[in-house]
């Protein structure tokens, strides 16, 4: 059974950004996963590194500036992977699929239907999978600190390098001397001050075991998703800090090269983490923001039933018998109609509606129970 430090003198309160709720779910193999929602605005899911803690990351001088800023443009839905953090720690799966599932019951309990992803380094995997499985559901896609989605391949050199950071973790990630951790601290915040190395080295120690750490980081090295990434249909937006030596710039132009459209930010940065007291930073947020204007305006301004009025008679009768759970041999039957002219109507309904994918029907059903009761 994996082993939690003891946090309470590891934690220091510092002017936290407004409250979070903390909230639990179950994935589909029974782990308990955490999850919190802060902020205000349209929906944004951010499918984290894997170094997280959702209560002691909202303590942080290293990750408060990100809690704060995305909450002020964003209703904010973040969450501790498998083996991390706040979600349970005795975990044997750390696959892509396990990963993508868990997001799917996190989406499942919020009850989101649409909603912009932010994938943010080892997360980016997870945020591409699942926008390739379900294009429907996510409005545009923001890739920070992305991998490339290939299996990792090593010279003889990089493999004894890669071997003595696994051995570091087992032998140094949970002792209270940080002397091991502040070698993983110097690669991903270089640019820190000594107070921002100090909470990043107790945060290794506090976000998961030994075992986990080295389980998770040798299951992202094997992701194998890169040719599907032309799959990917969402407005994507890729920034990466250039002289980050954790993902690199390379990994960005991959990324950014294979998904049609997606626009590539360079960064002047040696932070894997930005810091919020560099330029960086600033062209970050900014850049996010205008990303998720379009967001911003619909969710102020909702159009209360997209297109439901312009339906035709019969479409709103297959459409209210759609909403009644019935299937097209049950609405054909009920309407005297061929099951081919159900699955037209029903077409043209998706049509009308700008609802496409496997979910079209339960989005227009959706609007059609919007509407307003005459």
């Amino acid at each position: 059974m994996a082993v939690r430090p003891a946090g309470p003198a590891a934690f220091r309160p510092i002017d936290a950004p407004a409250s979070q709720e903390i909230r639990f779910c179950r994935a589909s193999d029974g782990v308990r996963l955490a999850y919190a929602v802060h902020g205000s605005g349209p929906p944004l899911v951010v499918v984290s590194c894997w170094l997280s803690h959702l209560q002691y990351d909202w303590q942080s001088p290293v990750w408060r500036h990100f809690l704060e800023d995305l909450g002020a443009i964003a209703t904010v839905v973040r969450y501790d992977e498998r083996g991390f953090g706040m979600s349970d720690w005795d975990v044997d799966d750390f696959s892509l699929e396990a990963r993508v599932g868990d997001l799917e019951a996190i989406l499942a309990a919020t009850g989101l239907e649409r909603f912009a992803l932010l994938g943010m380094s080892g997360g980016s995997a997870v945020a591409m999978a699942y926008a390739i499985a379900h294009p429907e559901r996510v409005s545009r896609m923001i890739l920070y600190g992305t991998v490339c989605g290939e299996p990792v391949t090593r010279s003889p050199g990089d493999w004894a390098e890669e071997q003595t950071y696994r051995s570091m973790i087992r032998v140094g990630w949970a002792k209270e001397d940080a002397e091991f951790r502040r070698v993983f601290t110097r690669r991903f915040i270089p640019d820190a001050s000594e107070e921002q190395m100090r909470w990043f080295d107790d945060l290794q120690r506090m976000s998961t075991s030994p075992a986990n750490a080295v389980a998770s980081r040798i299951a992202r090295q094997q992701v194998d998703i890169e040719d599907e990434l032309p799959r990917i249909t969402a407005p994507t937006i890729v920034l990466q800090a250039i002289g980050d030596r954790s993902t690199t710039f390379d990994n960005a132009v991959t990324v950014s090269a294979r998904i049609k459209g997606a626009r590539l930010v360079p960064l002047q940065s040696r932070n894997h983490i930005l810091l919020a007291d560099e330029p960086a930073w600033r062209v970050f947020i900014d850049e996010v923001s205008a990303f998720l204007e379009p967001d911003r305006r619909a969710h102020a301004n909702p159009a209360p039933d997209r297109a439901v009025e312009a339906l035709s008679a019969r479409e709103l009768d297959v459409l209210r018998l759609a909403a009644d759970g019935r299937t097209n041999d049950e609405i054909a039957i009920g309407l005297t109609l061929s099951v081919r002219t159900v699955e037209r109507h029903l077409s043209n309904i998706y049509a009308k509606l700008g609802v496409t994918g496997r979910a079209a029907r339960a989005a227009a059903v959706a609007d059609y129970l919007r509407r307003p009761i005459a």
